[in-house]
């Protein structure tokens, strides 16, 4: 485990992620007091990430659950494999007669055939599902729950179960308990309000977006062959773009979604013309592509007040 909150900043930024000592704080408690971590904020924060980085700086598997609406306790437990159980019967039809010998009645016959269940109702026969593979995994692991969110209210409730005691119940197998207790992460991008319940069994962690100087320290950190100046107009961009009331506000992979593409495109500073050309890198809807194209008409008369002149056009209005 981690060995204080310092040595948290330390190994996330190895697997390049930069935490805040905030987040830091919230990780290293949830490890050492083993309780699940509900992650809330606007899509595209990083919260996913922070289950994967976790995972990978502790040397865990991660086992993820995305969750939607309708997603039931069979679907995220386990299932049986039915088809497999049909073809051992067939394989096994001579053994399954040899048992039957001798039955003197079709009950004898049924009590001889339910003395085999062990055989057809086993571990063998369980298809694992996210839930039940992190509870029986052999090693440490990661349980991401992403977008719990989406998920019904009841599938919330059969969570609670599990983690309070880390356990459930098969009813052909019996109850189950975790063999190494997951370490446990629930995303959620505020879709609908989470139960009471739910969040007294967890720590919770807000990630907003970051302001304009960590947003350019993640840029350099995740895409350091862009051009530093490309890198400080994209991030002062999409921030602007930000405080508008869009459909879908762009988050920080839009931010180097938009960096990849222009420095792939051997750009090195933005003009009017590539931000136009590559706008629907960063906002994905049409209405949106019209705010932010006049958002950034506005920008642009804003950078030359500040410089105190309108001389120039618009392709050197970041230069």
């Amino acid at each position: 485990m981690f060995s204080s909150i310092e040595d948290v900043v330390e190994r996330f930024a190895k697997n390049n992620y930069i935490a805040s000592r905030r987040i830091a704080t919230v990780i290293y408690l949830a490890t050492e007091m083993r309780k699940p971590i509900l992650v809330e904020g606007p899509a595209g924060v990083g919260k996913t990430d922070l289950a994967k980085v976790l995972a990978a700086s502790l040397g865990f598997e991660m086992i993820r659950l995305q969750c939607y609406e309708g997603l039931d306790e069979g679907k995220a437990l386990y299932e049986w494999e039915y088809a497999k159980q049909l073809l051992y019967t067939q394989i096994l039809k001579d053994k399954i007669s040899e048992v039957l010998v001798g039955a003197k009645s079709l009950t004898e016959a049924v009590d001889r055939i339910a003395a085999q269940d062990e055989v057809f109702f086993s571990e063998r026969f369980v298809l694992p599902r996210p839930l039940l593979k992190a509870i029986s995994s052999e090693q440490p692991s990661v349980l991401l729950i992403d977008e719990i969110d989406k998920a019904d209210a009841e599938f919330e409730a059969f969570l609670l179960e599990l983690l309070s005691d880390f356990q459930v119940t098969v009813p052909e197998l019996g109850t189950l308990k975790a063999k190494h207790i997951p370490l446990v992460v629930l995303t959620s991008n505020n879709a609908r309000e989470m139960s009471d319940a739910l969040k007294r069994r967890c720590l919770h962690l807000y990630i907003d977006f970051p302001d304009r100087a960590q947003e350019l320290a993640i840029v350099k950190l995740k895409v350091p062959e862009a051009a530093i100046k490309l890198a400080e107009e994209v991030v002062t961009v999409v921030q602007s773009l930000r405080k508008l009331d869009l459909k879908k506000t762009p988050g920080i992979s839009e931010t180097l979604d938009w960096v990849k593409a222009l420095t792939l495109l051997n750009v090195n500073s933005l003009d009017q013309e590539l931000v136009t050309e590559t706008l629907d890198t960063i906002v994905k809807y049409e209405g949106d592509v019209r705010k932010a194209q006049e958002e950034l008409k506005d920008y642009v008369r804003r950078v030359r007040a500040r410089r105190g002149t309108e001389a120039g056009s618009d392709k050197d209005f970041l230069n």
